[in-house]
Formats: C-alpha cells, sequence, structure tokens
C-alpha cells in the first residue's frame, strides 16, 4: 500500500491520555470500541460528578438533570432539552405526546435500529417503510412523501450513523431519530430524539436519553407524559409514564458534555486519515465509503462491500473488530404491525454493510492496520 499523505489532528490532554492509555496494546488486537480508554481519562471527572450526587441525597430529578438539560439545549443550539429514560423512550413520548393511537401511521426507514419502529408500533401505530438513499442510507425524503396516506401522522427520517439526514417537507410532524447523531445537524422537524446508551458520541454509564425541541407546547406536554402525566404531584391529568433521566447519569452527563466537541473533531479526523489511507490501498471500486457531510459526526464508520460476509470473517482472523448495522431489515420483522412499498436499496445495502473501528480514543496506527488488512482480503 502506497503511504497516505499525512493527516495532521490536534489532540487534547483528554484525548492524549486517553491515547496513552490504549498504547500498551497496539501490538494487540484492534477493538471495535474501547470505552475503558475513555473512563480512564475521565475517571476523575466521573468521581466528581458521582460525589455530587451522593452528597446532595437527591437522586430522581434535581440540580444535575435541569443543569444538564440547560447545557443539552445549549449545545444542540434548541429551545427545549428533556431528559428521558433512554433514546427508546424518547421516542415513545413524542408519539404519546402527539397522539399517537391504532390506526395511525408512521413512515420511517426499514435500515435502523428496532427501536426506531418498534416505539411508535407500542402505541398501535401501523409502520410504513420507504426505501433509503444509496448514497448515505439515510431515509429516501421523496418515497417517505410519497409512502404518505391521509392517516399518516408522523414521518420518522434517522440520521443514520452520524450522517444527517434530509428532512421530508410534510404536512405532518417530522420527528428525527437523532439517536446515533447529537449535534450532526441542526433541528429540522418538530422534535428530535438522542440516546445516550454507553456507545454513543456521548454517552451514560447506563441507559439514558432526550427529546429535543423549540416547540413550547409539545416540550410542556413531553415533561408532563415523562411523569406520569402528573401535575401537580399526585395529581394525573394525563395518563404518561415513568421516562426521567436519573440524577446520577445527568452528572455524568454533565461532565462528558464538555468534551464532546473535541471527540466529535477526532472522530472526523480518523474518518478523514481512513479516507486517504483507502484511496492510497489497493482495493477495488466494489468497496464504497461512507457518504461525506460536513455534518457528519461518525458515529460509525461504515463501509458497503458486497462480500460484506467474507470480509468480515477475515478481519476477525486478523484480529480486528468490526459490526454489522443492520443485518435485517426491521421490514421483515416480527412483531411490527405494518406495509412497505419496494425497498430495492434497502434490501441491497443490507448485505454490504460493516462498520470499522472508529472512537475518539483509538490509536492512529490502529486505522492502517485495518486498512492493510482491508487490502490484503482483496489481495488474496
Amino acid at each position: 500500500m502506497k503511504p497516505a499523505a499525512p493527516v495532521t489532528t490536534t489532540c487534547t490532554p483528554v484525548a492524549y491520555a486517553a491515547l496513552r492509555y490504549c498504547v500498551g496494546d497496539l501490538a494487540m488486537n484492534v477493538p471495535f470500541f474501547d470505552m475503558r480508554a475513555e473512563t480512564a481519562a475521565l475517571r476523575g471527572e466521573l468521581d466528581r460528578a458521582i460525589a455530587r450526587v451522593l452528597d446532595s441525597g437527591t437522586f430522581i430529578g434535581g440540580e444535575e438533570v435541569t443543569g444538564f438539560e440547560a447545557e443539552l439545549a445549549r449545545h444542540c443550539s434548541t429551545t427545549h432539552a428533556i431528559g428521558t429514560s433512554s433514546g427508546t423512550d424518547a421516542l415513545l413520548v413524542l408519539g404519546m405526546a402527539l397522539g399517537l393511537a391504532p390506526g395511525d401511521e408512521v413512515v420511517t426507514t426499514p435500515l435502523t435500529f428496532f427501536a426506531t419502529a418498534g416505539s411508535f408500533a407500542r402505541l398501535g401505530a401501523t409502520i410504513v417503510f420507504a426505501d433509503v438513499r444509496d448514497d448515505d442510507l439515510t431515509l429516501d425524503a421523496d418515497a417517505a412523501l410519497a409512502a404518505c396516506t391521509a392517516r399518516t401522522r408522523a414521518i420518522v427520517p434517522v440520521h443514520l450513523f452520524g450522517h444527517p439526514a434530509a428532512i421530508p417537507r410534510a404536512t405532518c410532524p417530522v420527528i428525527e431519530d437523532s439517536a446515533q447523531a447529537i449535534a450532526a445537524s441542526q433541528l429540522g422537524g418538530i422534535a428530535g430524539a438522542l440516546s445516550f446508551f454507553p456507545t454513543k458520541n456521548l454517552g451514560a454509564l447506563g441507559d439514558a436519553g432526550a427529546v429535543i425541541t423549540d416547540d413550547d407546547e409539545l416540550a410542556d406536554r413531553v415533561r408532563l407524559l415523562r411523569t406520569h402525566g402528573a401535575r401537580p404531584k399526585y395529581h394525573h391529568v394525563a395518563l404518561g409514564g415513568n421516562f426521567r433521566l436519573d440524577a446520577m447519569q445527568a452528572a455524568v452527563l454533565r461532565a462528558k458534555l464538555t468534551h464532546l466537541a473535541a471527540w466529535t473533531a477526532r472522530r472526523r479526523a480518523h474518518a478523514h486519515a481512513y479516507r486517504a489511507l483507502f484511496r492510497a490501498a489497493r482495493v477495488p471500486a466494489e468497496l464504497r465509503l461512507p457518504a461525506e457531510h460536513p455534518g457528519h459526526i461518525y458515529h460509525q464508520f461504515v463501509i458497503r462491500a458486497p462480500r460484506r460476509d467474507a470480509l468480515r470473517a477475515h478481519l476477525a482472523a486478523s484480529g480486528i473488530g468490526t459490526e454489522v448495522y443492520y443485518p435485517e431489515l426491521l421490514a421483515g420483522s416480527t412483531g411490527l404491525a405494518g406495509r412497505c412499498g419496494a425497498l430495492p436499496v434497502a434490501t441491497r445495502v443490507v448485505r454490504e454493510v460493516l462498520a470499522l473501528p472508529i472512537y475518539p480514543a483509538m490509536p492512529d496506527v490502529h486505522r492502517t492496520l485495518v486498512v492493510e488488512a482491508v487490502e490484503r482480503f482483496y489481495a488474496s
């Protein structure tokens, strides 16, 4: 493989500490993701955040939650950020706030995590699947609009793998599934749902999520429904649920949020370097890299390879971790009452997608090891 042009990056003290933590593993396997490095670099900050909660004696609600919500809203350039118990519950409470009911239809992508459709199916909605775009794998806005009927109550694009999706210009509400794409783009729909699952770009130490919106009325409704519809306490004016973000996770997320911009820059630097390495490598044109977009935050770096399974097996034998997102389309999932038209792009790409290692603390040399292993596969 010809040497790629050098790619320089700025390494913050936190990132440098994380890299030093990993340096002992450079001669070993290349993990798909290593949370230990991030935790080691932030251990002091996390310990102090957790100690604050323990000392306060407030574990549900309180200053940590309201503080995080205000800081998150500023980071996302939105009026409101409402913490929830998970990204799934963020979607669920949004569906409840919009009054989704049996007979209503929700149009979304078949290439996503189950919660995107499952959250609305729990409310009795019929899920309608539209095809994805061939270049960036996000929901095809034109196909989504064509799938709408008089019963359509919402369209749900997914900012898949951190790539901003096109927002359809629809007469019904657009809810953005931003679980993989915090701060990847400005909010273009009525609301967005974020996930802080531990492996996300901003990850909690357990389950957590949030709703972001500029709609005052919708925000008020979400806040009401996340606490069993009680206002005031013990006076229930709506049928809601227990979708609260707890103080411990909020404190951890506050500590991590201050590093998110640097982590995003590091992910983008990894992606840029990957592209340079692949351009210099002897790989066929059939191997496709992720679509480029200035707002992409690279939650995942997903390539497309027609011989995906063989390539993945080769990489595993070389000690390199990979993941398949997603091994099957939601259109074929049991338990989802839905309908779909032709899905030629999604049907093809679900057999091709392969996520390569990318995370802020990943040592630079791991990128080279990955690309060299891919090159060996095609040379064999």
